[in-house]
């Protein structure tokens, strides 16, 4: 963005700009703000920003499971709850796994326990040669879509941990060449392919963040959510969704939940 650009987004002179950009002026806390919510700086970089102009920092960061957070925590677990029996995911920005559906269990299962014990690395569990990686039918496509997705992170933010963790996924064995690879014309996203016991599942991923955050927190958090990419993997997914329910009516009356109670969403430990 040049200095005219972001002048005008901000509707400032240029020489006003030019004066904070060489110190000539000394920005003020709400400038910084402005200047911060033009260029859509993150809001943990806004309160380094902050902080090294010598003010205090502006946005809170409070962990996913205080009490502060609890419309948060709920309202994620609804959403949840609600794409079940398709698997979804909640994410920090290190792709750690803070909440997941019962739809994510029938993915994981075979996986290596060391990778679904908390903290649960979402890029690990599904890229690791002993986690999901052997049966991910297109792991060279996939592997570079999500690779290309941490780039870009790391480009943005510049996180260390992000930084290390791109080291390490590169170090996993390459998958093994398939040879000339067929374009699919009618594709519209890169799938996510994976082999199971109940044959190739299919899904497409989807993003979602919030839109107004003003806790860091909050606004690293993304939901991961997968929408079945063909007719066979929804009618699998919803025959493993009704097994589910039917074994939970099985249950005690006590440890049933009610039609308007949310399911709990899994613990990715053993």
């Amino acid at each position: 963005m040049s200095q005219l650009e972001l002048a005008c987004d901000a509707e400032i002179s240029t020489k006003h700009l030019s004066f904070l950009e060489t110190g000539r002026s000394r920005p003020s806390r709400p400038m910084l703000l402005h200047l911060a919510m033009c260029l859509d700086v993150p809001l943990r970089d806004r309160n380094t920003l902050l902080q090294a102009a010598g003010f205090t920092p502006a946005f809170g960061e409070r962990a996913f499971g205080e009490p502060a957070l609890g419309n948060v925590r709920r309202s994620v677990e609804t959403l949840l709850s609600a794409h079940d029996p398709y698997p979804a995911v909640a994410v920090d920005r290190h792709w750690t796994i803070v909440a997941a559906n019962r739809g994510l269990a029938h993915l994981v299962a075979g996986a290596e326990p060391i990778l679904l014990r908390p903290p649960v690395n979402l890029l690990r569990l599904t890229l690791h040669p002993a986690g999901l990686a052997s049966r991910v039918v297109n792991l060279t496509q996939w592997r570079a879509h999500m690779i290309a997705r941490l780039r870009r992170q790391i480009e943005l933010g510049g996180d260390p941990v992000l930084m290390d963790l791109l080291e390490e996924i590169r170090d996993y064995p390459a998958p093994r060449a398939a040879g000339a690879v067929t374009p699919e014309h009618d594709l519209i996203a890169v799938p996510f392919r994976l082999a199971t016991i109940d044959g190739v599942l299919s899904f497409f991923s989807t993003t979602t963040v919030f839109g107004t955050p003003i806790d860091i927190t909050v606004a690293e958090l993304a939901i991961e959510a997968f929408l079945p990419g063909d007719a066979a993997t929804a009618a699998i997914m919803r025959r493993i969704g009704q097994e589910t329910e039917a074994r939970q009516d099985d249950r005690p009356a006590a440890f049933r939940r009610t039609p308007t109670e949310p399911a709990a969403t899994i613990q990715l430990a053993v």
